[in-house]
């Protein structure tokens, strides 16, 4: 019992003195960093000054913090859609895309229409279907917000989403619109 007694002391009083070497007193700084390699240009040790302020010497001037890039912010979403606009796909226009079958499992259903009379129409012809299969839907030519919205009144409930539809027309080999694909098919 006395060993065990006389080795906790010894143990506590070492980690006690270890403890008051590495006290703010007595510790030392660390060395300063070598520098590898310098291709000169401008300094930035006032970034780093910024991150850690508590190294700045007593008296030393501050240097100037660089003036924040100012961004556009974009508030609402509608806005932020509408900053994508207008949308053209230069490798698809209306017309009549052959009916084929594909082999694409798990490809979630997802239609290509643009702002034209012809993908009004099919809208409204295939809405039940496209409703039905819950189908994505791309409008792969479209300049204005109000046309988008128009569209998207024609199939409420269905996500309508501007985006150039030419690196899917190069993939699939497509040339025209309106066109439904789906895991195992495209279809006008």
């Amino acid at each position: 019992m006395n060993r065990i007694l006389l080795a906790a002391t010894a143990a506590l009083l070492a980690a006690t003195a270890n403890a008051q070497d590495r006290s703010p007193a007595t510790k030392t700084s660390s060395p300063p960093l070598i520098v590898v390699e310098d291709k000169g240009g401008a300094s930035a040790l006032p970034y780093y000054r910024a991150l850690n302020p508590q190294d700045a010497q007593p008296g030393q001037p501050a240097t100037p913090q660089p003036a924040p890039q100012s961004t556009p912010r974009i508030g609402s979403p509608a806005e932020a859609e509408a900053a994508m606009l207008p949308v053209r796909s230069a490798r698809l226009t209306p017309g009549d895309e052959p009916r084929r079958v594909i082999r694409a499992p798990g490809l979630t259903p997802l239609f290509l229409v643009g702002d034209d009379d012809r993908s009004r129409a099919w809208l409204k012809q295939r809405r039940a279907d496209l409703q039905a299969l819950r189908a994505v839907g791309l409008v792969v030519n479209v300049a204005a917000p109000e046309a988008l919205a128009a569209l998207r009144r024609l199939v409420p409930g269905l996500m309508l989403s501007p985006a150039s539809g030419d690196d899917l027309a190069q993939r699939l080999g497509l040339k025209h619109y309106p066109v439904l694909i789906t895991a195992t098919g495209i279809e006008p």
